[in-house]
């Protein structure tokens, strides 16, 4: 039976775990965290996408724990309303669409339960050899395990990225903004609605989710690239950034700084010239990230693992890699496009529309 190491236990990584089993390939899945990440914003499963959470059997659960936005406000730093709609939100777009908008930590809980292979938490690839038959592949916490293949789906910080092909810094793009997620208890009373806000160059989101009960909190600003800070160290840069906003960011600052569950990272896109080399390869965000301002990394990430697992279930994987990129790339072009079309506000709808269908499973 061939053997595989995923690293990463994110969406790219669960959905091509999943698959892969069903290929009969036995299926290892490494994740530095040591259990299944919590938190993260309300992520969109769009056009053919539904079709890849159809079919690992997901898609009715996923619909029904969707979000319920009855629609969304614009207002500025002094809480002063610029607009509403009941017609579409920033984050899913239309409402009266089929796409699905769900957190990311009820996807990656229904793929974990779903996939029945080897899940190891806490650890850590440290280094890659290629052999005559297979990948040779070191971990943090000690000992050495040999696998057929090596996928990456360890995100835009991949460390199989940087172990195969080299410096972070060589692939990526910085795209001028940084963002903070985080959980909040529903201080605000929102029912179904969500809140957006901006002043300048920073800005953010607050909708609630779980029946009403929990916010979820995006807050960010424009910036060149900054130094790498702890978790404290990036609280202090939002609450600087932020704080001199009326409405309610006081209080989304003080939330903030109370949270367990933070997230923080720069918005940028990953672009390679080849996702393979040898029998290592990447999926997602690790091999091309589009950036939460694309909305599309969920979909690109579900739709790339398909299609990876696809293939390889074909050829071998010289042959599968080859055929996973020429089938992906024009895809992932489009979608990364999302990102840059239009800086200050999301895509129009005729650009998503043709991106997230840019691609035939078949």
């Amino acid at each position: 039976m061939r053997n595989v190491l995923i690293s990463g236990a994110g969406v790219a990584g669960g959905t091509l775990a999943w698959f892969l089993a069903r290929e009969g390939w036995a299926v290892t899945v490494v994740e530095r965290a040591p259990a299944p990440r919590a938190g993260g914003q309300a992520i969109d499963v769009r056009g053919v996408a539904l079709d890849v959470v159809d079919r690992l059997g997901l898609g009715d659960r996923m619909r029904a724990v969707r979000t319920r936005m009855r629609g969304m406000s614009m207002v500025d730093g002094d809480g002063q309303e610029l607009f509403r709609s009941e017609d579409h939100t920033f984050s899913s777009g239309r409402l009266d669409s089929d796409d699905i908008e769900l957190l990311r930590d009820d996807v990656v809980a229904m793929l974990l339960e779903a996939s029945d292979v080897e899940y190891v938490f806490g650890d850590s690839i440290t280094a890659l050899t290629e052999e005559a038959h297979g990948v040779r592949v070191e971990f943090e916490h000690g000992g050495f395990r040999t696998f057929d293949l090596v996928i990456g789906a360890d995100g835009l910080h991949s460390v199989v990225r940087r172990l195969a092909f080299g410096p972070e810094e060589e692939f990526t793009r910085h795209l001028g903004q940084y963002l903070a997620i985080f959980p909040a208890p529903n201080f605000l009373g929102l029912e179904d609605w969500q809140v957006w806000f901006r002043h300048e160059n920073v800005g953010g989101a607050v909708y609630p989710v779980r029946d009403n009960t929990e916010l979820r909190v995006t807050l960010g600003f424009g910036s060149d690239p900054l130094p790498r800070h702890d978790v404290e160290g990036q609280k202090r840069l939002i609450a600087e950034r932020l704080g001199g906003l009326g409405w309610e960011v006081p209080k989304l600052l003080e939330a903030m700084a109370a949270a367990d569950v933070f997230y923080f990272d720069a918005m940028a896109q990953v672009h390679l010239d080849r996702w393979s080399t040898g029998r290592i390869a990447l999926v997602g965000d690790a091999g091309y990230c589009a950036s939460a301002l694309s909305g599309q990394g969920t979909s690109l990430a579900l739709v790339g693992a398909y299609v990876l697992a696809q293939e390889l279930g074909r050829a071998s994987h010289e042959e599968a890699f080859a055929a996973y990129e020429r089938r992906m790339r024009p895809f992932v072009a489009l979608n990364q496009a999302l990102a840059t079309e239009n800086p200050q506000g999301p895509a129009s709808e005729e650009s998503v529309e043709r991106a997230k269908n840019a691609i035939s499973l078949a």
